[in-house]
């Protein structure tokens, strides 16, 4: 039997690249999807292969740094599919390489907005449904920079880490009412927005793979394995834990 038959999921910023491998993955192993994007032909695009491919998925818009859009997104899920087991808190802004000398406050408030208070706001928007059913898995996609530092990446490295102790405080809020709590931090991987920075997987390869003790850069289909697990009834006694997918990175 698939892994997360019956399962319904919802995967923040699953338009592309991690999101849509773990939203991929999860419906291949029987999940209901949703997938949340702020680019909504993006999302529909993304539930689209999925379905194409036999999986059932449907798209919304989804703004993570708005309450009500998270809100709304929700209801959305649970309209469509009677309820909403896991959540996946995967939308990601990146900011420009500067020192904090160099970088705008507004630069510093997306990050923050959007890599931490909306994990915030889709945690608050979600656990009523999850309280009521007594059960739950939230997952939020943090990063081995959240571990350790970055030279010009200040506001990224700062709300991966507050998110991983996010995360541990709200394990234990929520842990007795069946509801486990997790972060995910992969190192470099793969995908379009790296991808942004490097013209070529070669070249993100080059300039990164040496960087991991492994010796590249992870793939898209690699954090979908580990978010799967920790989605699984094999991960029933992890709570408040950050399981660090990257190749060795943060061994050094």
């Amino acid at each position: 039997m698939p892994t997360l038959a019956g399962k319904t999921a919802l995967v923040t910023g699953a338009a592309r690249g991690i999101g849509f491998a773990i939203a991929r993955r999860y419906a291949a192993e029987g999940a209901a999807v949703v997938i949340g994007d702020i680019n909504p032909d993006g999302a529909r695009e993304a539930a689209g292969k999925i379905t194409e491919a036999g999986g059932q998925a449907i798209a919304v818009e989804l703004d993570v740094s708005d309450e009500t859009s998270g809100l709304m997104a929700v209801d959305s899920a649970i309209a469509a599919f009677g309820k909403l087991d896991i959540l996946v808190n995967n939308a990601a802004s990146i900011t420009p390489t500067q020192s904090i000398l160099e970088l705008s406050p507004a630069d510093w408030r997306r990050a923050i907005d959007i890599n931490l208070t909306g994990a915030f706001l889709m945690c608050r928007a979600v656990l009523p449904a999850m309280r009521e059913r007594g059960n739950g898995v939230i997952i939020n996609v943090a990063s081995q920079l959240g571990s350790v530092g970055s030279k010009g990446r200040a506001p990224y490295c700062a709300s991966k880490g507050a998110l991983i102790q996010f995360t541990r405080v709200l394990a234990l809020d929520h842990a007795a009412e069946g509801i486990r709590a997790v972060s995910l931090s992969p190192g470099a991987v793969v995908t379009e927005r790296l991808l942004d920075f490097y013209d070529t997987p070669e070249g993100a390869q080059a300039a990164l793979g040496p960087k991991h003790p492994i010796g590249r850069i992870g793939e898209p289909d690699e954090i979908a394995g580990a978010a799967l697990f920790l989605a699984s009834d094999d991960a029933a006694f992890m709570a408040g834990s950050d399981l660090v997918v990257d190749g060795g990175y943060i061994a050094q």
